[in-house]
């Protein structure tokens, strides 16, 4: 119940004003946000790096209205991605296609993805397309097949575990070779698509979990197993070893701010980690979805207003 009022919170326009424009809250939302402007993004990159630890970045938006916002959402994405070669930074960049007009008109979202994944591959960078909500899974898969097709090999994708589809697209996806991020899902969704208990979907994702390492071994994509469960961290990590499944064909996944103390164990350990690193004006809706995931990112949220 709680997770469905702070999901049902992410999308209410009254909440969001009261919270954006509240200093205080602005600044204890930098735990889970890199700023607002691309230098606070490089600049937490930089940290990152210097720490082992890649990222791929993510400027925050969604659900433009018109062409022209979705133009310049992908206008910013090619300046982010000219600059990170020039500042020497080990990062990918994430997308969603809501921000790059495909609510708007497919065709406007086509042409900004392959401008952004042109631009990305001329500095062999790769770009995740972010999945959305279930309304939106057979339209990103589509795209980011088709684009592959035309030869778009740096594009990947995510999957979500908490929908019941999963278990078929996942097998489907390895087959074809695709690079999927794996996660559990954090969008509120009707028990007619996703799993209502925890427990199921973590059961499904420790599953979905083996299929892709699986595929990875025998030559088919580069999964990210994209997890702070330590459960499921530490099933992640008994399944390579019992399948001899080489460090190098994965990555674990996080994201920023979330379980740090578990991110350093992991590159201590030997393992590859990617965290994902937002930033934008736009951080209230991911803000709220990091917090309806795990009660005690909301705890930290309002002990540290307090503590202000």
């Amino acid at each position: 119940m709680f997770r469905a009022i702070l999901l049902y919170l992410s999308r209410a326009r009254w909440m969001k004003s009261l919270v954006t424009h509240w200093g205080l809250a602005r600044r204890v939302a930098r735990r889970f946000v890199a700023g607002e402007t691309e230098d606070d993004a490089i600049a937490v990159i930089r940290k990152l790096n210097g720490m082992g630890i890649t990222a791929t970045v993510d400027i925050l938006g969604e659900n433009t209205t018109n062409a022209a916002e979705a133009r310049r959402a992908a206008d910013a994405y090619l300046h982010l991605i000219d600059r990170i070669p020039q500042e020497k930074l080990d990062s990918w960049v994430s997308v969603k296609l809501t921000a790059l007009g495909l609510d708007v008109d497919p065709q406007v979202c086509l042409e900004n993805m392959r401008g952004i994944l042109d631009c990305a591959r001329q500095h062999d960078i790769r770009v995740t397309i972010d999945m959305e909500d279930h309304t939106y899974t057979d339209r990103t898969l589509d795209m980011l097949r088709g684009l592959r097709k035309e030869g778009f090999k740096n594009a990947q994708g995510v999957i979500q575990s908490y929908l019941y589809r999963s278990e078929q697209d996942i097998p489907a996806l390895a087959n074809e070779g695709l690079d999927i991020r794996l996660c559990k899902g954090a969008y509120r969704e009707p028990a007619s698509v996703a799993y209502p208990k925890k427990r199921d979907v973590d059961e499904a994702y420790a599953r979905l979990m083996k299929t892709l390492l699986d595929a990875a071994r025998g030559g088919g994509g580069y999964p990210g197993i994209a997890t702070h469960d330590p459960r499921l961290i530490e099933e992640t990590r008994d399944y390579v070893g019992e399948t001899q499944v080489d460090r190098v064909l994965f990555e674990f996944q996080m994201l920023y701010g979330v379980r740090p103390g578990l991110q350093e164990e992991l590159i201590r350990d030997g393992y590859r980690l990617r965290v994902y690193v937002p930033f934008g004006s736009q951080w209230y809706p991911y803000l709220m979805r990091r917090l309806a995931e795990r009660p005690a990112n909301v705890w930290f949220f309002v002990s540290s207003l307090f503590r202000r």
